[in-house]
């Protein structure tokens, strides 16, 4: 093998924001520049328009999203391989070079990349926005890793966990934790789910159109979909680019839902005329959905703590032409305090969760959560519970809901809220979503390496 360093002076490295003249504004250098802003300044995956260059191409800004979303997903990897190679403390590295080698060695690895492009982009970018003698080490390093493909480094098996995690490229502790609970070939399916490009549901608003003029529309403009196993109103697609572009989701005519988050709604069972509370409600998804299952016959009151994104829910109910949503700044367990209080025939409380039911899809959240965290996350979701309660009127039903597939922020919730809450009692969803996607005593649980779907949990409990 061939190690490389850089050199410790000269160290001139550009703005993220600044252009070198010699560097065109390519998907790689967009992704580069965004990376760099998730790194250094705690910025999302997503490419805003506000760092977008006036003339950037829409092609490849898509790239650089892809870039960004899988260079982020497989950094743990990326950095293992990188600092075999790299005689130094990698994790020192300037970071606009290191940007520039994780985008290359992705590249190589893990796209269809030609290796001689590949590895000349990465050199010129790093002539450009590190120095001239980046590129050396850029092209030393790659070049060696391309000749080593047959026999690259891996962990060391003293540890199972710590060795899947690199090698998929997740945190250990989640490692560890799904080894325990699924097993190792249940564990690497999930793994490798978590790292494929995501499958997107697309919600068919039957109020508006129907499944087959739906499906006609996206024939026409050559979208290949396929009908979803669970609802007979969700499509999947393998990329929400054109349906941006169409124009039918300011239209009202779909929303882009996974199926899980739909099914949640199908548990709930929203009926004609009743009065819903959405405890969370934000971004508006699961309120839309509510509001159509009803046929626009009822109240359902959107709360939600942040009243800066209650503005999404009321630009999705007007784009679908809902007129029973109504959206309230509030905090649920404020809310149960107040002497008048709303009254709901039923509650869909969908918490704040850790989120590990949607690694495929939220490429940097496995980066940003930690084991520890999760206490504090269960005593919201308590919290919140509790505070739910108030608002179920006798014979009521609460729905509690997650995107998680932690036991601690699902199961063990429901457990613990049916101790503190006699008059409470677990309800099968039987009849209301296919038994596949059902457990044992009747909650709706989807597991991502199993169903296809995001992760998800819900459950019914009856008022009594």
């Amino acid at each position: 093998f061939f190690f490389f360093s850089t050199r410790t002076d000269d160290r001139s490295v550009l703005s993220p924001h600044m252009t070198h003249p010699s560097t065109p504004t390519t998907a790689r250098a967009l992704a580069i520049e965004q990376l760099d802003r998730i790194q250094n300044r705690g910025a999302y995956v997503g490419l805003t328009q506000s760092h977008l260059p006036d003339d950037a191409d829409p092609r490849e800004v898509r790239q650089a999203t892809d870039y960004v979303a899988g260079v982020t997903r497989w950094r743990r990897y990326l950095d293992f391989i990188l600092a075999h190679y790299y005689r130094g403390d990698f994790d020192a590295m300037e970071s606009t070079l290191q940007q520039i080698l994780r985008v290359g060695l992705y590249d190589l690895l893990l796209q269809d990349t030609p290796p001689h492009a590949a590895i000349n982009e990465a050199v010129e970018l790093a002539k450009g926005r590190v120095r001239p003698g980046a590129g050396g080490l850029v092209n030393g390093i790659l070049r060696t890793v391309q000749r080593s493909r047959e026999r690259l480094p891996t962990p060391s098996e003293d540890d199972p966990a710590e060795a899947l995690a690199l090698t998929h490229s997740h945190p250990t502790w989640m490692v560890r934790r799904w080894l325990e609970r699924f097993g190792r070939e249940e564990t690497e399916a999930l793994l490798r789910w978590n790292n494929t490009r995501p499958i997107y549901g697309l919600r068919i608003n039957l109020l508006k159109t129907t499944v087959e003029a739906f499906t006609t529309r996206l024939d026409e403009v050559e979208v290949e979909w396929s009908r979803s196993p669970y609802l007979d109103d969700v499509v999947r697609v393998a990329s929400v680019q054109p349906i941006l572009r169409s124009g039918w989701l300011d239209d009202g005519v779909c929303a882009i839902q996974d199926e899980s988050a739909a099914l949640v709604v199908r548990l709930l069972d929203p009926q004609p005329r009743e009065t819903i509370v959405d405890g969370c409600a934000a971004p508006g998804g699961k309120t839309l959905y509510i509001a159509e299952r009803m046929h626009d016959r009822g109240r359902v009151l959107a709360f939600d703590v942040h009243e800066g994104r209650l503005g999404l829910i009321k630009e999705g109910a007007q784009a679908h032409d809902l007129h029973g949503i109504r959206p309230i700044a509030a905090d649920l367990r404020d809310l149960a305090e107040r002497d008048e209080r709303p009254q709901a025939d039923r509650v869909l409380l969908d918490v704040p969760c850790s989120g590990l039911g949607v690694l495929a899809k939220r490429a940097d959240l496995r980066w940003n959560r930690e084991a520890a965290a999760l206490d504090e996350l269960t005593d919201l979701q308590d919290a919140l519970l509790d505070a739910a309660t108030a608002l179920v009127r006798p014979g009521g039903l609460l729905v509690y809901s997650t995107c998680t597939i932690a036991p601690e922020e699902n199961a063990d919730r429901i457990a613990a809220f049916l101790k503190r809450h006699p008059d409470y009692a677990l309800e099968s969803g039987e009849g209301l979503v296919p038994d596949e996607v059902l457990t044992a005593d009747g909650a709706l649980q989807t597991l991502p390496h199993r169903h296809h779907t995001d992760g998800a949990f819900a459950v019914r409990l009856r008022r009594t």
